[in-house]
C-alpha cells in the first residue's frame, strides 16, 4: 500500500490525530491509527508525533500503513435469506446488524462469510474479501442485495448501476410531517469537511438524485418511500436530513432525540434489474423487519 499523505485543512485543525487520519479512510479505526502513530508509521512534517498530537492548520501528515496480510475470509454456516437464485445471480435479503463485508474490527458474522460457505462460485472481481459483492447497504439497513455468481453476471449488474436501469426502493421512517406527497432532490455528497466519517451535501461532491413519495403520516413523522436514481454513500440518510425530514434511529444523521431503534428506519424494499443472461426484467421486494413494522403499528395507534 503506497503512503497517504494528508495536508491538514482549517476544518480538521485541532483534532487528534487519529481522528484526523481515520477520517480520511473508513476502513482505518482510530485505535488502529493510534498503534502506527506509537509505531512510527504516521509522521508529523516528517517528525513522529504522540497519539494525543492535535494537529495545526497546514501540517503535513504522512501515513505508511504496515504491510498487512490479506484478511482470511472463512466460510460460516450463517442464516441467509435467500430470495432468489440461479447459476448467475443470488438476491438476498439481509437482516438488520450484518455487515456485508469483512473489514478490520468485522472479520467474521459478515454477508460475505454467509455466502461463502452458501455458494463457491461467487464473482472474483472484488477480490478475496468481497466475492460477488456488487453494490452495498449500510450495517444498520435492511433489505435487498444483489449478488452476483460469476464475473460476467457482475460485469452486466454494475453496468447496469452506472446506467442508472436499476430499480433500488426504499422504505424509510422520518421525522417531522411532509407536506408534499413527492418530490426529488438533486444535492450533490462528498465526506462532511468538519465531520469526516460523515458524508453531506456539498457543492463539488458527486452527483446525487433521490426521488421520494410520501406513503403515511404520523403526526411528527412521515413514512416514505425513497427511489434511488443514482447510490452515494448515505445517500437517503443524507439527502433526507438535507431537506429536514432526517431518519428515525440515525445514529449519524437524526437529531440527538430520536428513537433508540439500534440505527436508522431503512429497508430496501424492492430491487428490480435485467438478467444478465435472460435479457428478462426482475423485480423483487421484501417485507420490512418486525421491528420495523411493530414500529409503525406503535405510530399508527398514537395517531
Amino acid at each position: 500500500m503506497e503512503d497517504l499523505i494528508i495536508e491538514i485543512t482549517e476544518e480538521m485543525a485541532g483534532e487528534r490525530i487519529d481522528k484526523a487520519v481515520s477520517s480520511i479512510d473508513e476502513d482505518w479505526s482510530r485505535s488502529q491509527i493510534q498503534g502506527w502513530v506509537r509505531e512510527g508509521a504516521v509522521k508529523v512534517n516528517g517528525e513522529t508525533v504522540k497519539p494525543n498530537y492535535k494537529v495545526r492548520l497546514d501540517d503535513v501528515i504522512i501515513v505508511t500503513p504496515p504491510v498487512l496480510e490479506e484478511l482470511d475470509v472463512v466460510a460460516e454456516n450463517l442464516y441467509l435469506e435467500v430470495v432468489y437464485e440461479d447459476q448467475d445471480v443470488l438476491v438476498v435479503n439481509k437482516p438488520k446488524g450484518m455487515v456485508v463485508h469483512p473489514a478490520p474490527g468485522h472479520s467474521s458474522g459478515t454477508l460475505v462469510n454467509g455466502l461463502m460457505h452458501h455458494c463457491t462460485d461467487l464473482s472474483g472481481i472484488n477480490g478475496v474479501v468481497r466475492p460477488g459483492i456488487v453494490h452495498r447497504i449500510d450495517k444498520d439497513t435492511s433489505g435487498l442485495l444483489m449478488v452476483a455468481k460469476n464475473d460476467a453476471a457482475h460485469t452486466s449488474l454494475v453496468d447496469q448501476l452506472v446506467k442508472k436501469t436499476v430499480t433500488r426502493k426504499y422504505l424509510a421512517l422520518v421525522h417531522g410531517h411532509i407536506p408534499h406527497d413527492k418530490g426529488t432532490i438533486d444535492a450533490p455528497i462528498a465526506r462532511d469537511a468538519k465531520e469526516r466519517q460523515n458524508m453531506a451535501v456539498v457543492d463539488k461532491g458527486k452527483h446525487a438524485i433521490t426521488h421520494f413519495r410520501v406513503l403515511e403520516r404520523f403526526g411528527d413523522f412521515t413514512l416514505v418511500e425513497c427511489r434511488l436514481e443514482t447510490g452515494r454513500t448515505h445517500q437517503i440518510r443524507v439527502h433526507m436530513k438535507y431537506i429536514g425530514f432526517p431518519l428515525v434511529g440515525d445514529p449519524k444523521y437524526g437529531p440527538k432525540k430520536t428513537m433508540d431503534i439500534g440505527g436508522q428506519a431503512l429497508h430496501a424494499e424492492v430491487i428490480g434489474f435485467i438478467h444478465p443472461r435472460t435479457d428478462e426484467y426482475m423485480e423483487f421486494s421484501s417485507e420490512p423487519p418486525v421491528e420495523f413494522t411493530e414500529l409503525l403499528e406503535s405510530l399508527r395507534k398514537k395517531d
